[in-house]
């Protein structure tokens, strides 16, 4: 696939190019029914292992569901899901074919295109903005019930070219208990309400952790932090997914925790989250 630099085109040229990849956005995002992006104020709240957990979910339900890796300088999705040694595919139309993880869930990554996992990317606002249209545009992402899109923490270029991009897209935001997490937070809702961007939701996670030998609830860093600031300021509150070292040895050797522990309280949490989610967009 080539990518639109504007470079050697005259006037006329990148006009029609750009024409073309605005109707061949358009025609994409009108077959994806809800559109959200999973977003957190700082990092290491473990929003990426929420996004792939909640497309694994829905996924699981029967929902048609695509997963968008936005984080252009972290993109950690097809490793987390185990197919970080596939490439994106280019079929007969010259449309970019997704990483296929089953037959209801579907994923793109920028990692997918470099020719080295080591490899810096190394951009600035427009190419991100430029990229990120064209996951999109020439993508074939087909008939989806949902786009989980994973974008790196904080409000830097990719959630606002998200924003402007898909002008329907909603905000999931993460965060975990503790105060220093929640006050970025905020920052995030503020970020939405400046955008216009609704927020669909919020999700504390690494809400208190269960002993694997006494099963008693420990409070590692608090608890129920998210679900008052959700309150707070009229947020819905998704729930509560609670601490597991198990999801971190999953995500780093591409296993799928909801089928190797099928009845751990963070599946069962997420498999919650994800049948709410489905719940609200009916």
């Amino acid at each position: 696939m080539e990518m639109i630099t504007g470079g050697g085109c005259d006037a006329s040229k990148k006009k029609k190019a750009q024409d073309d990849q605005d109707a061949a956005l358009e025609s994409s995002l009108q077959k994806i029914r809800q559109k959200f992006i999973v977003m957190s104020g700082k990092g290491g709240v473990g929003k990426t292992s929420v996004s792939v957990n909640i497309a694994m979910a829905l996924s699981k339900k029967g929902f048609k569901v695509g997963i968008l890796d936005v984080d252009i300088h972290g993109p950690d999705v097809p490793r987390m899901l185990g197919i970080e040694k596939e490439m994106l595919g280019v079929n007969a139309n010259k449309k970019l074919t997704p990483l296929n993880y089953s037959d209801t869930l579907k994923a793109v990554s920028i990692e997918s295109l470099s020719a080295s996992k080591d490899d810096a990317i190394i951009w600035r606002g427009p190419m991100k903005h430029s990229v990120i249209r064209q996951f999109i545009a020439d993508v074939e992402w087909g008939d989806l019930d949902y786009l989980i899109i994973d974008s790196p923490p904080g409000t830097g270029d990719e959630p606002l070219s998200v924003a402007q991009v898909i002008s329907d897209a909603q905000a999931v935001i993460v965060t975990t208990p503790q105060e220093v997490s929640l006050a970025d937070v905020r920052k995030s809702i503020n970020f939405c309400k400046t955008i216009n961007m609704k927020i669909f939701g919020m999700i504390e996670n690494m809400s208190g952790f269960h002993c694997p030998h006494c099963g008693e609830a420990i409070e590692l860093f608090g608890s129920g932090g998210g679900e008052k600031t959700a309150a707070d300021f009229n947020i819905n509150f998704l729930g509560r997914i609670p601490l597991d070292p198990k999801v971190v040895v999953c995500g780093d050797s591409g296993q799928c925790y909801q089928e190797i522990h099928e009845s751990s309280p963070v599946t069962k949490a997420f498999n919650t989250i994800a049948g709410r989610m489905a719940d609200l967009v009916k």
